[in-house]
């Protein structure tokens, strides 16, 4: 694991992956996925693994490139719409918790899905929502790009320095570390390269989170 930046002292910020770091959703993607590649023709698991470091139109671009985009993901839509619905998933444990402690305009979401499943699924989870949520059609650019964090800190009016981004993907940590934030990794039995801290499971880090927005920290 590589050194933290520098901290300046000023307020901190949390920016959160949803995901994977807040909502357990991997069956969910999986079985999404899955449909859908059969529903294609395609093999799921190679599909599925397509997808798991690209946006939705790169994906079909790879497995795909003979169908129409737009075809492809309105099927996509119609089938996560349904799992938003009727999808069994829970919020990952000490979610809650932590969520609620963070001030208001402290922190964000920063997700590659798209709002209105994440503001479903929080509602049925009973996660609080707040006020900046990016999305995957807030940014042109997705992860790993840095453009998604680098858009929720300016909508918080925050610096890249003083942001903590919190992820359980390989491509969300690249997007937090090239964003110049401070990157820490949850809910993975290892550490994903590049992050400054790891813990094995969201609950761990809920103490550490709330330590780095309460205040500047020794170096």
């Amino acid at each position: 694991m590589s050194s933290e930046p520098g901290q300046s002292g000023a307020m901190r910020y949390v920016l959160f992956d949803v995901d994977g770091t807040l909502i357990d959703a991997v069956h969910n993607q999986r079985l999404v996925w899955r449909t859908w590649a059969e529903r294609y023709g395609l093999d799921p698991d190679e599909v599925y693994r397509v997808a798991l470091r690209t946006r939705p139109i790169e994906t079909f671009a790879q497995v795909a490139p003979d169908r129409d985009p737009g075809e492809c993901l309105a099927a996509l839509h119609e089938l996560e719409d349904e799992d938003v619905r009727s999808g069994a998933y829970t919020a990952f444990g000490g979610a809650s918790e932590l969520l609620s402690a963070l001030r208001p305009g402290s922190w964000a979401l920063v997700t590659s899905n798209y709002e209105h499943r994440v503001r479903g699924r929080f509602a049925r989870t009973g996660l609080p929502v707040p006020e900046v949520l990016v999305d995957a059609a807030a940014v042109a650019e997705g992860k790993p790009s840095p453009v998604p964090y680098l858009h929720a800190a300016a909508r918080l009016g925050a610096r890249p320095e003083d942001c903590l981004v919190i992820e359980d993907a390989p491509s969300g940590v690249e997007s937090g570390l090239r964003a110049g934030m401070t990157v820490w990794g949850v809910n993975a039995p290892a550490a994903v390269d590049g992050v400054h801290r790891h813990f094995g499971s969201l609950r761990e880090a809920v103490r550490d989170v709330l330590a780095f927005v309460s205040g500047p920290r020794a170096r």
